[in-house]
């Protein structure tokens, strides 16, 4: 069995891998390509060596989305992953109905992220206008809280499920000594529970972090980057140089900023999981 296994690794291999040439290799080689380049369409592209990025860094909005970004995707991982694992604590008890509980705060996340944005632009907008506030569209601080709320309650109940798990699988002999020592509620949750679900706050934490990054739907549909592109994050400000500026000059320059943000999300990605995993307990 084993020896057939082997015998036919490549076959089985095979349209995975060709899938995986297809959709992603030859496009982000493509795409690293024509950021160094002036085009309209790939069939046209011209050579103009390291100016795109140059250009794209000198781009005041850019500059300004990626910092946006990064403050939204501090305060976001924070925020989702603290209330996501307080849910799990609190459903990982002997409370009735847990099940239940779970699958309600787990069902937002299998809703689109456009059609979440437009149902919470309807909502705060509605609670704005009763506030006697200025609606989203003239509105920064509405604008990137409601991106905060939206975004954490999409993603809590995600985060929840894999708190779960780790917190389920926490032995309990550890967890019946420290009680026996004297060990308080509170000194349980950070010397055993945290230490050891480590690697479900690895998992969280890399998720949470570069999805914000990533928010592009939710961005869209919510406030559009408005006020005068205060509400921009990077994803739609590169989607905006792209196909909302006319000249061919500007995909080049959005293709560059494609690059950097592949880079950037990359790094930020291997940093924390780097940062987290030194902390992980081998059960």
């Amino acid at each position: 069995m084993e020896k057939a296994l082997k015998r036919y690794f490549p076959i089985f291999v095979l349209p995975t891998l060709a899938a995986f040439i297809i959709g992603f290799l030859i496009p982000f080689v493509q795409g690293l390509y024509l950021s160094f380049c002036r085009f309209t369409t790939v069939g046209n592209a011209q050579l103009v060596g390291i100016g795109n990025y140059l250009k794209a860094f000198a781009d005041s909005t850019f500059t300004y989305s990626f910092w946006f970004t990064v403050l939204f995707a501090a305060v976001s991982t924070v925020v989702i992953n603290v209330l996501a694992f307080l849910v799990a604590l609190l459903l990982t008890r002997a409370i009735k109905g847990t099940n239940v509980f779970r699958t309600i705060f787990f069902m937002p996340n299998l809703i689109g992220g456009i059609v979440l944005g437009y149902i919470w632009q309807i909502l705060i907008n509605c609670v704005l206008s009763l506030a006697g506030k200025p609606l989203l569209a003239l509105n920064t601080a509405a604008g990137y809280w409601g991106l905060i709320i939206l975004m954490a309650w999409q993603q809590i109940g995600y985060m929840m499920i894999i708190y779960i798990a780790g917190l389920q699988s926490v032995p309990g002999d550890l967890l019946e000594a420290a009680q026996i020592d004297g060990a308080t509620s509170w000194q349980t949750l950070w010397k055993i529970k945290i230490p050891m679900v480590m690697s479900s706050i690895t998992i969280c934490v890399f998720l949470t972090l570069t999805n914000s990054f990533k928010l592009f739907d939710q961005n869209l549909a919510l406030t559009k980057g408005e006020p005068s592109h205060t509400t921009e994050m990077l994803a739609y400000n590169i989607y905006n140089t792209f196909y909302a500026r006319s000249g061919p000059q500007w995909k080049g320059i959005g293709q560059a900023k494609a690059v950097i943000f592949f880079v950037l999300v990359v790094a930020i990605g291997l940093i924390q999981l780097r940062a987290t995993r030194s902390r992980e307990v081998q059960q």
